[in-house]
């Protein structure tokens, strides 16, 4: 018969196979590329928004870099509508791994943990807000090991969500600026292209006259 004790290191089971299989595809899949995505958000409708909110936001759950996530975003969208995709995937991403790994991990940690994960809490009781916070603003914890990490602790909801709101938008501007402006430059690069041929053309043309007018009163 099962116990309660069993369907602790179940759930615990059940959280490793996730988080293996999510670091599986995040290795062999990778990111899209950016001419993929946009061919993609072309060809959407309405549903589009809703769809890439929730594709960042399961991106964000594996192993992946927040910051490429961001720049991409930020080379398909532009700055505007990428920064709000990427708060809103980033912010929902943290809220879903919290949870799971607080339904399914938190129980066998504590077991684990013992005094040690009781001592962590007591001080994520306290001030859980500002160590989530700081987590999200200093670039020393991944993204997804302080989210699922939190889940395993005993800071609450609230105070979790709001400093992961507040901690994603510094970082968020910066990578989503700087892919917005790589497309800007992106875009830009044919049109500097045809100006640069354009200008060789002529200066290789004007070069070409002068040489032939000095021949000319020398052959005569």
């Amino acid at each position: 018969m099962r116990t309660a004790e069993d369907g602790v290191w179940l759930r615990a089971a059940v959280l490793g196979l996730l988080l293996t299989a999510a670091t599986v595809l995040a290795a062999t899949l990778g990111l899209p590329r950016v001419d993929a995505v946009r061919t993609w958000v072309d060809g959407a409708g309405g549903a589009a928004w809703t769809g890439m909110v929730l594709g960042v936001a399961l991106v964000l759950m594996a192993p992946v870099p927040r910051t490429a996530v961001s720049v991409l975003v930020g080379v398909v969208l532009g700055f505007g509508p990428g920064l709000a995709l990427a708060l809103a995937g980033g912010l929902l991403a943290g809220l879903a791994s919290f949870g799971l790994s607080r339904t399914l991990g938190r129980a066998a940690a504590t077991r684990l943990g013992g005094r040690r994960l009781a001592r962590v809490d007591e001080l994520v009781t306290e001030r859980g807000f500002v160590a989530v916070l700081a987590g999200r603003l200093l670039p020393v914890m991944p993204f997804v090991v302080l989210s699922y990490g939190a889940g395993l602790t005993a800071i609450r909801w609230a105070p979790y969500a709001l400093a992961t709101a507040l901690g994603l938008v510094p970082s968020t501007v910066v990578q989503v600026g700087i892919g917005a402006s790589a497309g800007v430059l992106a875009e830009r690069a044919g049109v500097l292209t045809l100006v640069s041929g354009a200008v060789a053309v002529l200066l290789l043309g004007g070069w070409a006259l002068l040489a032939w007018r000095r021949r000319e009163p020398a052959a005569s």
